[in-house]
Protein backbone atom coordinates (compact mmCIF):
# COMPACT_ATOMS: atom_id res chain seq x y z
CA UNK A 1 0.00 0.00 0.00
CA UNK A 2 1.47 3.43 -0.86
CA UNK A 3 1.86 6.14 1.73
CA UNK A 4 -1.35 8.11 2.95
CA UNK A 5 -2.10 11.28 3.41
CA UNK A 6 -2.90 13.18 6.85
CA UNK A 7 -5.84 14.80 6.75
CA UNK A 8 -4.55 18.55 7.17
CA UNK A 9 -2.35 17.85 3.78
CA UNK A 10 -5.76 16.49 2.20
CA UNK A 11 -7.40 20.13 3.68
CA UNK A 12 -4.63 22.39 2.51
CA UNK A 13 -4.79 21.15 -1.03
CA UNK A 14 -8.43 21.42 -1.13
CA UNK A 15 -8.56 24.78 -0.10
CA UNK A 16 -5.38 25.58 -3.08
CA UNK A 17 -7.76 24.06 -5.10
CA UNK A 18 -10.76 25.80 -3.90
CA UNK A 19 -8.56 29.41 -3.98
CA UNK A 20 -7.94 28.73 -7.77
CA UNK A 21 -10.86 27.98 -8.80
CA UNK A 22 -12.01 31.26 -7.32
CA UNK A 23 -9.59 33.38 -8.98
CA UNK A 24 -10.31 31.36 -12.03
CA UNK A 25 -13.89 32.34 -11.60
CA UNK A 26 -13.20 36.38 -10.57
CA UNK A 27 -10.57 36.54 -14.06
CA UNK A 28 -13.81 34.91 -16.06
CA UNK A 29 -16.17 37.57 -14.58
CA UNK A 30 -13.75 40.42 -15.42
CA UNK A 31 -13.25 39.17 -19.42
CA UNK A 32 -17.03 38.38 -19.45
CA UNK A 33 -17.28 42.33 -18.25
CA UNK A 34 -15.31 43.46 -21.37
CA UNK A 35 -16.90 43.42 -24.90
CA UNK A 36 -15.03 42.55 -27.92
CA UNK A 37 -12.94 45.55 -29.74
CA UNK A 38 -12.34 46.04 -33.51
CA UNK A 39 -8.86 47.27 -34.13
CA UNK A 40 -8.91 50.59 -36.29
CA UNK A 41 -6.85 53.80 -36.94
CA UNK A 42 -7.39 56.99 -35.47
CA UNK A 43 -5.91 60.62 -34.93
CA UNK A 44 -3.38 61.19 -32.45
CA UNK A 45 -1.05 63.93 -31.25
CA UNK A 46 2.47 63.69 -32.43
CA UNK A 47 3.97 64.70 -29.42
CA UNK A 48 7.79 65.71 -29.63
CA UNK A 49 10.13 65.73 -26.68
CA UNK A 50 12.10 69.58 -26.48
CA UNK A 51 13.40 71.79 -23.88
CA UNK A 52 11.88 75.07 -22.98
CA UNK A 53 13.48 77.64 -20.06
CA UNK A 54 11.53 79.11 -17.31
CA UNK A 55 11.55 82.93 -17.40
CA UNK A 56 9.28 85.42 -15.45
CA UNK A 57 6.62 87.43 -17.29
CA UNK A 58 8.32 90.45 -15.95
CA UNK A 59 11.67 91.63 -14.25
CA UNK A 60 11.24 94.91 -12.24
CA UNK A 61 13.34 97.06 -9.98
CA UNK A 62 12.80 97.82 -6.47
CA UNK A 63 14.76 101.48 -6.36
CA UNK A 64 15.70 104.04 -3.84
CA UNK A 65 13.76 107.24 -3.92
CA UNK A 66 16.22 109.09 -1.62
CA UNK A 67 19.82 109.11 -1.05
CA UNK A 68 21.12 107.98 1.72
CA UNK A 69 22.38 105.11 3.66
CA UNK A 70 21.06 101.72 3.79
CA UNK A 71 20.37 100.97 7.30
CA UNK A 72 18.18 96.95 7.11
CA UNK A 73 18.29 94.83 4.76
CA UNK A 74 15.15 92.16 4.73
CA UNK A 75 15.46 90.68 1.53
CA UNK A 76 17.57 88.06 0.17
CA UNK A 77 17.67 86.06 -3.35
CA UNK A 78 15.13 83.67 -3.80
CA UNK A 79 12.93 84.98 -1.27
CA UNK A 80 9.28 86.03 -2.11
CA UNK A 81 8.09 89.15 -1.26
CA UNK A 82 4.68 90.73 -2.07
CA UNK A 83 3.71 94.42 -3.55
CA UNK A 84 4.10 96.83 -0.99
CA UNK A 85 6.81 94.64 1.70
CA UNK A 86 9.44 96.71 2.85
CA UNK A 87 12.69 95.37 1.15
CA UNK A 88 15.24 97.84 2.88
CA UNK A 89 15.67 101.20 4.98
CA UNK A 90 17.43 103.83 3.43
CA UNK A 91 18.43 106.51 5.95
CA UNK A 92 19.69 109.95 5.31
CA UNK A 93 21.74 111.30 8.52
CA UNK A 94 21.25 114.80 7.41
CA UNK A 95 17.49 114.27 7.66
CA UNK A 96 17.78 113.31 11.41
CA UNK A 97 20.15 116.14 11.85
CA UNK A 98 17.47 118.54 10.64
CA UNK A 99 14.69 117.31 12.58
CA UNK A 100 16.84 117.51 15.52
CA UNK A 101 17.51 121.31 14.75
CA UNK A 102 13.50 121.88 14.37
CA UNK A 103 12.86 119.89 17.78
CA UNK A 104 14.98 122.52 19.52
CA UNK A 105 13.77 125.00 17.54
CA UNK A 106 9.97 124.26 18.36
CA UNK A 107 10.43 124.16 22.24
CA UNK A 108 11.72 127.43 21.82
CA UNK A 109 8.76 128.86 19.78
CA UNK A 110 6.48 126.53 22.01
CA UNK A 111 7.56 128.56 24.75
CA UNK A 112 7.08 131.62 22.89
CA UNK A 113 3.25 130.67 22.17
CA UNK A 114 2.66 129.49 25.82
CA UNK A 115 3.72 133.04 27.00
CA UNK A 116 1.95 135.04 23.99
CA UNK A 117 -1.37 133.14 25.19
CA UNK A 118 -0.76 134.26 28.62
CA UNK A 119 -0.20 137.74 27.70
CA UNK A 120 -3.14 137.65 25.73
CA UNK A 121 -5.27 136.23 28.32
CA UNK A 122 -4.25 138.83 31.00
CA UNK A 123 -4.93 141.66 28.71
CA UNK A 124 -8.57 140.28 28.13
CA UNK A 125 -9.24 140.30 31.88
CA UNK A 126 -7.77 143.79 32.11
CA UNK A 127 -9.76 145.19 29.31
CA UNK A 128 -13.25 143.75 31.12
CA UNK A 129 -11.68 145.90 34.02
CA UNK A 130 -11.35 148.57 31.74
CA UNK A 131 -8.09 149.09 32.98
CA UNK A 132 -6.28 149.18 29.73
CA UNK A 133 -7.28 149.90 26.21
CA UNK A 134 -8.76 147.92 23.28
CA UNK A 135 -5.35 149.28 21.14
CA UNK A 136 -3.10 147.55 23.80
CA UNK A 137 -5.25 143.91 23.37
CA UNK A 138 -4.57 144.39 19.65
CA UNK A 139 -0.93 144.48 20.13
CA UNK A 140 -1.00 141.67 22.56
CA UNK A 141 -3.32 139.44 20.02
CA UNK A 142 -1.51 140.22 17.19
CA UNK A 143 1.71 139.22 19.07
CA UNK A 144 0.15 135.77 19.95
CA UNK A 145 -0.73 134.96 16.47
CA UNK A 146 2.91 135.35 15.13
CA UNK A 147 3.92 132.98 17.64
CA UNK A 148 1.25 130.64 17.29
CA UNK A 149 2.43 130.64 13.31
CA UNK A 150 5.79 130.27 13.91
CA UNK A 151 5.23 127.08 15.90
CA UNK A 152 2.90 125.36 12.83
CA UNK A 153 5.09 126.12 10.62
CA UNK A 154 8.05 124.72 12.29
CA UNK A 155 5.22 121.48 12.82
CA UNK A 156 4.92 121.57 9.39
CA UNK A 157 8.95 121.60 8.46
CA UNK A 158 9.53 118.95 11.03
CA UNK A 159 6.82 117.00 9.20
CA UNK A 160 7.76 117.50 5.48
CA UNK A 161 11.83 115.69 6.86
CA UNK A 162 9.92 113.22 8.36
CA UNK A 163 7.89 112.39 5.15
CA UNK A 164 11.32 112.14 3.56
CA UNK A 165 12.67 110.17 5.82
CA UNK A 166 9.70 107.23 5.15
CA UNK A 167 10.26 107.92 1.49
CA UNK A 168 13.74 105.66 2.46
CA UNK A 169 11.36 102.68 2.94
CA UNK A 170 11.89 100.44 -0.30
CA UNK A 171 9.23 98.56 -1.12
CA UNK A 172 8.33 95.71 -3.46
CA UNK A 173 6.81 96.84 -6.64
CA UNK A 174 4.66 93.75 -7.05
CA UNK A 175 4.56 89.98 -5.80
CA UNK A 176 7.31 87.37 -6.91
CA UNK A 177 10.55 86.33 -6.45
CA UNK A 178 13.89 88.23 -5.84
CA UNK A 179 16.35 87.63 -8.50
CA UNK A 180 19.52 89.50 -7.29
CA UNK A 181 20.33 92.00 -4.45
CA UNK A 182 23.58 94.23 -5.31
CA UNK A 183 23.93 95.92 -2.14
CA UNK A 184 24.11 95.66 1.28
CA UNK A 185 23.68 96.93 4.63
CA UNK A 186 26.42 100.40 5.08
CA UNK A 187 26.08 100.85 1.11
CA UNK A 188 25.39 104.62 -0.23
CA UNK A 189 22.99 104.59 -2.41
CA UNK A 190 21.59 107.07 -4.79
CA UNK A 191 18.36 108.42 -5.35
CA UNK A 192 16.98 105.45 -8.39
CA UNK A 193 19.64 103.36 -7.52
CA UNK A 194 18.35 99.16 -7.17
CA UNK A 195 17.97 97.28 -4.21
CA UNK A 196 16.45 94.20 -5.66
CA UNK A 197 15.48 92.56 -8.73
CA UNK A 198 12.36 90.29 -8.44
CA UNK A 199 11.05 88.32 -11.38
CA UNK A 200 7.29 89.54 -10.95
CA UNK A 201 3.82 88.34 -11.93
CA UNK A 202 4.73 84.99 -12.36
CA UNK A 203 6.55 82.00 -14.68
CA UNK A 204 6.60 81.79 -18.45
CA UNK A 205 8.03 78.64 -20.31
CA UNK A 206 10.26 80.38 -23.45
CA UNK A 207 10.23 77.24 -26.46
CA UNK A 208 12.84 77.29 -28.72
CA UNK A 209 11.88 75.08 -31.77
CA UNK A 210 13.19 73.69 -34.76
CA UNK A 211 12.26 75.93 -37.44
CA UNK A 212 9.98 72.67 -39.06
CA UNK A 213 7.29 72.91 -36.63
CA UNK A 214 6.02 76.40 -37.73
CA UNK A 215 3.61 75.11 -40.12
CA UNK A 216 2.64 73.07 -37.03
CA UNK A 217 2.63 74.96 -33.33
CA UNK A 218 -0.21 77.77 -33.02
CA UNK A 219 -1.73 79.06 -29.79
CA UNK A 220 -3.17 77.07 -27.43
CA UNK A 221 -1.83 74.25 -28.18
CA UNK A 222 -1.83 71.91 -25.41
CA UNK A 223 1.97 70.64 -23.22
CA UNK A 224 3.00 68.39 -20.77
CA UNK A 225 6.23 69.16 -18.77
CA UNK A 226 8.13 66.44 -16.84
CA UNK A 227 9.50 66.47 -13.39
CA UNK A 228 12.81 68.37 -12.72
CA UNK A 229 15.94 67.69 -14.40
CA UNK A 230 17.65 66.98 -17.48
CA UNK A 231 16.87 63.23 -17.94
CA UNK A 232 14.23 61.75 -19.69
CA UNK A 233 11.61 60.83 -17.66
CA UNK A 234 7.42 60.29 -17.44
CA UNK A 235 6.37 61.72 -14.97
CA UNK A 236 4.71 64.66 -15.71
CA UNK A 237 5.14 67.96 -13.25
CA UNK A 238 2.77 70.15 -14.90
CA UNK A 239 0.44 70.71 -18.06
CA UNK A 240 -0.60 73.86 -19.96
CA UNK A 241 -0.66 75.47 -23.23
CA UNK A 242 1.13 77.53 -25.72
CA UNK A 243 0.00 81.81 -25.41
CA UNK A 244 2.35 83.16 -28.01
CA UNK A 245 4.05 81.95 -31.09
CA UNK A 246 6.68 84.72 -32.00
CA UNK A 247 6.44 85.61 -35.55
CA UNK A 248 9.99 85.73 -35.99
CA UNK A 249 12.52 82.78 -36.28
CA UNK A 250 15.66 83.20 -34.92
CA UNK A 251 18.53 81.28 -35.95
CA UNK A 252 16.69 78.43 -37.30
CA UNK A 253 14.15 78.29 -34.33
CA UNK A 254 10.55 79.45 -33.77
CA UNK A 255 10.49 81.22 -30.55
CA UNK A 256 7.26 80.13 -27.98
CA UNK A 257 5.79 81.20 -25.09
CA UNK A 258 3.55 78.57 -23.16
CA UNK A 259 1.78 78.98 -19.24
CA UNK A 260 1.41 76.05 -17.26
CA UNK A 261 1.29 74.63 -13.76
CA UNK A 262 4.11 73.49 -11.77
CA UNK A 263 6.08 76.25 -12.67
CA UNK A 264 6.40 77.76 -9.04
CA UNK A 265 9.41 74.75 -8.03
CA UNK A 266 11.32 75.83 -10.70
CA UNK A 267 14.43 78.34 -10.31
CA UNK A 268 14.29 81.22 -13.11
CA UNK A 269 16.36 79.86 -16.22
CA UNK A 270 16.30 76.62 -15.59
CA UNK A 271 15.36 73.72 -18.35
CA UNK A 272 12.50 71.50 -18.37
CA UNK A 273 11.40 68.90 -20.89
CA UNK A 274 8.65 69.62 -21.92
CA UNK A 275 6.32 67.38 -25.09
CA UNK A 276 4.75 69.39 -27.46
CA UNK A 277 2.02 68.67 -30.52
CA UNK A 278 4.19 68.67 -34.07
CA UNK A 279 0.95 67.93 -35.38
CA UNK A 280 -1.51 64.77 -36.14
CA UNK A 281 -0.69 61.11 -37.36
CA UNK A 282 -2.64 57.95 -37.76
CA UNK A 283 -2.24 55.09 -35.50
CA UNK A 284 -3.72 52.19 -33.96
CA UNK A 285 -4.97 52.93 -30.59
CA UNK A 286 -6.59 49.95 -28.02
CA UNK A 287 -7.73 50.16 -24.76
CA UNK A 288 -5.14 49.45 -22.30
CA UNK A 289 -7.08 46.85 -20.29
CA UNK A 290 -6.77 44.11 -23.49
CA UNK A 291 -2.89 44.63 -23.25
CA UNK A 292 -1.27 41.96 -20.37
CA UNK A 293 2.45 41.43 -19.83
CA UNK A 294 4.01 38.55 -19.39
CA UNK A 295 7.30 37.61 -19.08
CA UNK A 296 8.81 41.39 -20.25
CA UNK A 297 6.29 40.57 -23.18
CA UNK A 298 3.00 42.95 -24.14
CA UNK A 299 0.40 40.41 -25.48
CA UNK A 300 -2.67 40.93 -26.88
CA UNK A 301 -5.11 38.47 -27.38
CA UNK A 302 -6.54 38.02 -31.02
CA UNK A 303 -10.32 36.17 -32.18
CA UNK A 304 -9.93 34.17 -35.15
CA UNK A 305 -12.25 32.39 -37.18
CA UNK A 306 -12.18 29.00 -36.05
CA UNK A 307 -13.16 30.11 -32.44
CA UNK A 308 -10.27 29.73 -30.77
CA UNK A 309 -8.24 33.15 -29.76
CA UNK A 310 -4.40 33.31 -30.01
CA UNK A 311 -2.33 35.33 -27.86
CA UNK A 312 0.34 37.56 -30.17
CA UNK A 313 3.08 39.64 -28.88
CA UNK A 314 2.90 43.75 -29.74
CA UNK A 315 4.88 46.18 -29.66
CA UNK A 316 3.43 49.74 -27.21
CA UNK A 317 3.91 53.11 -28.09
CA UNK A 318 2.93 56.10 -25.56
CA UNK A 319 0.35 56.31 -23.44
CA UNK A 320 -3.20 57.91 -24.66
CA UNK A 321 -5.47 59.69 -22.82
CA UNK A 322 -8.63 61.39 -24.54
CA UNK A 323 -11.35 63.07 -22.69
CA UNK A 324 -13.78 60.84 -21.86
CA UNK A 325 -12.19 57.89 -23.18
CA UNK A 326 -10.65 55.05 -21.04
CA UNK A 327 -6.95 55.15 -20.56
CA UNK A 328 -5.57 53.38 -23.96
CA UNK A 329 -1.80 52.75 -25.24
CA UNK A 330 -0.68 52.67 -29.00
CA UNK A 331 0.11 50.09 -30.62
CA UNK A 332 3.08 50.29 -32.92
CA UNK A 333 3.49 46.57 -34.26
CA UNK A 334 1.42 43.06 -33.95
CA UNK A 335 -1.81 44.70 -35.41
CA UNK A 336 -3.38 45.60 -38.23
CA UNK A 337 -6.94 47.30 -38.64
CA UNK A 338 -9.86 45.29 -38.62
CA UNK A 339 -8.64 42.72 -35.89
CA UNK A 340 -10.93 41.94 -33.38
CA UNK A 341 -9.68 41.76 -29.70
CA UNK A 342 -11.09 39.91 -27.00
CA UNK A 343 -10.54 40.32 -22.90
CA UNK A 344 -7.94 37.87 -21.59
Amino acid sequence: MGPTLRPAVIGAIVLAFVGLLSESASLAATAMALPEWTVSLSQVDDLKAVYGTIRSKDRVDARVRTPGTIASLSVSEGMSVTAGQVLALVVDDKIALHIKSLDAQMAGLKSAEQKAKSDLDRALALKKQALIAQANVDQVSSAYDVAANALNSAIADRAVLVAQGQEGEVKAPGDGRVLSVPVTVGSVVQAGETIATIAANGYVLRLQLPERHAGFIKDGDPISIASRGLGLTDQIAGSGHITLVHPEIQTGEVIADAEATGLDSFFVGERALVWISAGKRQTIVIPQSYVTKRNGYDFARLAQANGRPLDIVIQLGQPVMRDGEVPSVEVLSGLSAGDRLVPQ
